[in-house]
C-alpha cells in the first residue's frame, strides 16, 4: 500500500511506540481477541480491534492521548491484507448497554471518548463508514432494494438542483448518503459543498447519516472542498453541525492548509483558526500553513495566521523560514507583514543562507535591501488577543500552544495591536500584487536554490508515498455492509454484516 507523510507524525509515532505490546502479525490475524483483566495501563489503552471485512480480530495497545485519526494509522500498519477506500474506515462502537452505536470522531482523543465500564478488553470495530440507524427495525430488504444506481444519480440531481423535500423523502426512506459517484467521485455532502445556499441541503445530509469526514475518490472531505470553492457559508454550516477544523486529505493536509495554498476571500481561513484549528500541519516538503501563504503572496492569510499563533521559525525540509521564502519568490508586501510582527532576519537554511542572501542569489535585489535595512525599532507585536473561538458539539480537543513556538518579539501578554492602523498593506507596495498565485514558471529559481519546490494540495492527489490511499468505488453495494473491500470475499460473508444501528 502505498504511503504518505501525514500532518500528525509525531503523534502517530508516540502510538507506534506501544505496538509491540500487540500480538505477532502471524498470530494476531487468526486467535480472537483475549480478554483481560485490565484495560488501561498508564497513559495507554488496550483495545480489542475487529476487523469485520477481513475477518480479523487483534488486541492492540493505543496511546491514551493519541487521536483516532492516529489510532487509526496505526492499525492500517498492521494488516496483512489491503481494504479499498481506506481513506473512509473508522473505528466503530457497537451498541452495549443501552449505549447507541457510533462512530469515534477522528480528531478526539482516544482517551476523551468513554467506553463502557468493564473489566473486559473494551471492543471496537474497524470498518467502513455507512449510516447507523436510529431505528431499531430497520428493513434491510428494503434498504437494499432502495440503492440503485438510478436512485444514487437521482439523489445527487436532486442535491444539484437544491430540492431538499426530494433529498430528504429519500433519506427518511433509509438512503445511506455515504458513497461516491461513479462518474466524479464525489459524495452527496463534497457535491453540496460546492454549491451556493446548500446550509438547508447540508443540514438534511447530516440529519440523513452522513458523516462530515466521508472523503470523496480525491481524498478530500467536504470540508476541504468548501474551502477550495471559497463556500464560507458551506464551511460555517459544517462547523456548526460538529466538523472538526482538522480533518485530514489523503495526503494529510487540513482545510486550513488549502486555504492558505488556494488564497482568495481570506475569510474561511480565518473561520477556521476561530474555530481552533491546528497550526502544525506541513507536507512531505515540511512546508508549513505559513509557508504556502508567502509563497503565493496571500497577505492577509498570512495575517491571520501570525494573529493566532502560527510560528514565524518553522523551517521546511530544505531550512527555509517563511522569511526565506518570501526572499526567493519576491513577495515584498508578506516579508513587510514577517518582519513587521518580528520575523527573525539572521535564520539560515541548511545551506547556510539568510533571507537577505536567498533574496540577492534569487535576484530580488529591492527586497534584499529593505531585509537588510529593517530595524528592530519598527517591530510592532500583536496586543490584542483573537476573538473566542467557534464551539459546537463533537469537536475536537482544542490545539494546545507549543513550548518555545512564538510568534512574538514582546512578550505573550502582548497578544494583538490594532495591526489595521500600524500596517496598511495597500500601502506596502504598489509594484506586487499579492491577489494572484504566481505561477512557479515565471519565476524559474535560481540553481543553488531549487532544492525542495512545493507542491500545491491539487497536485498531491497521486503522490505514491501516503499512509494511505483513496481507491473508492463508485459501484453500489449492498446495504447491509456498503464497503467496498467485501469484494474479496464470499456472498455469503459479505452477507453477515448487518447494518449499524442504535440499540
Amino acid at each position: 500500500m502505498p504511503r504518505s507523510l501525514m500532518s500528525s507524525e509525531e503523534e502517530m509515532a508516540q502510538s507506534f511506540s506501544d505496538s509491540s505490546s500487540s500480538e505477532s502479525d502471524s498470530l494476531r490475524d487468526e486467535r480472537p481477541c483475549v480478554e483481560r483483566p485490565s484495560s488501561s495501563r498508564g497513559d495507554s489503552l488496550l483495545i480489542c480491534v475487529v476487523i469485520p471485512d477481513l475477518q480479523q480480530s487483534r488486541s492492540m495497545r493505543f496511546k491514551a492521548d493519541c487521536t483516532v485519526w492516529a489510532a487509526k494509522q496505526q492499525i492500517l500498519c498492521t494488516l496483512t491484507q489491503s481494504l479499498r477506500d481506506v481513506l473512509n474506515y473508522s473505528l466503530f462502537q457497537p451498541a452495549v448497554d443501552g449505549r447507541e452505536s457510533t462512530f469515534l470522531e477522528e480528531e478526539k482523543l482516544l482517551s476523551d471518548h468513554s467506553f463502557p465500564a468493564s473489566k473486559d478488553v473494551p471492543t471496537l470495530e474497524f470498518r467502513y463508514k455507512s449510516r447507523v440507524y436510529q431505528h431499531a427495525n430497520v428493513n434491510e430488504k428494503q434498504i437494499e432494494k432502495l440503492h440503485t444506481q438510478a436512485n444514487l444519480k437521482k439523489f445527487l440531481e436532486h442535491i444539484q438542483q437544491h430540492q431538499v423535500d426530494k433529498v430528504t423523502k429519500l433519506l427518511e426512506r433509509g438512503l445511506d448518503p455515504n458513497y461516491h459517484d461513479s462518474d466524479t467521485g464525489e459524495t452527496p455532502l463534497t457535491l453540496a459543498a460546492h454549491l451556493d445556499n446548500m446550509v438547508e441541503m447540508i443540514t438534511a445530509l447530516k440529519n440523513g447519516g452522513a458523516h462530515l469526514d466521508f472523503r470523496s475518490r480525491d481524498g478530500m472531505t467536504a470540508l476541504h472542498k468548501a474551502v477550495r470553492a471559497k463556500n464560507q457559508i458551506a464551511l460555517k454550516a459544517m462547523l456548526e453541525l460538529g466538523a472538526s477544523p482538522d480533518y485530514k486529505d489523503g495526503q494529510g493536509l487540513t482545510p486550513l492548509y488549502h486555504t492558505v495554498t488556494v488564497g482568495g476571500d481570506p475569510s474561511c481561513c480565518e473561520m477556521l483558526l476561530r474555530s481552533k484549528a491546528s497550526l502544525t500541519c506541513h507536507d512531505e516538503n515540511g512546508w508549513y500553513e505559513i509557508h504556502q501563504a508567502c509563497r503565493y503572496g496571500h497577505v492577509q492569510h498570512l495575517e491571520h495566521l501570525l494573529f493566532y499563533g502560527a510560528d514565524m521559525r518553522v523551517q521546511n525540509a530544505s531550512g527555509n523560514t517563511a522569511l526565506h521564502i518570501c526572499a526567493l519568490y519576491k513577495q515584498e508586501n508578506c516579508a513587510r507583514v514577517l518582519l513587521h510582527r518580528g520575523a527573525n532576519k539572521e535564520v539560515k537554511n541548511h545551506r547556510g543562507q539568510t533571507p537577505f542572501q536567498v533574496a540577492i542569489i534569487a535576484g530580488n535585489f529591492e527586497l534584499a535591501e529593505f531585509i537588510k535595512n529593517h530595524k528592530d525599532e519598527s517591530i510592532v507585536p500583536f496586543r490584542e488577543a483573537p476573538a473566542a473561538a467557534v464551539v459546537s458539539s463533537g469537536r475536537s480537543k482544542p490545539q494546545q500552544a507549543q513550548p518555545g513556538r512564538s510568534t512574538l518579539a514582546a512578550p505573550r501578554v502582548l497578544l494583538r495591536s490594532n495591526s489595521d492602523n500600524n500596517l496598511n498593506v495597500n500601502k506596502l507596495s504598489a509594484q506586487h500584487t499579492p491577489s494572484r498565485s504566481p505561477s512557479p514558471s515565471r519565476s524559474p529559481l535560481p540553481l543553488p536554490l531549487r532544492s525542495l519546490s512545493p507542491r500545491r494540495p491539487q497536485q498531491m492527489q497521486n503522490s505514491s508515498n501516503g499512509t494511505v490511499k483513496s481507491m473508492g468505488r463508485g459501484a453500489r453495494h449492498p446495504p447491509r455492509s456498503r464497503s467496498p473491500s467485501l469484494g474479496r470475499l464470499g456472498d455469503g460473508d459479505a452477507r453477515r454484516h448487518p447494518p449499524q444501528r442504535h440499540s
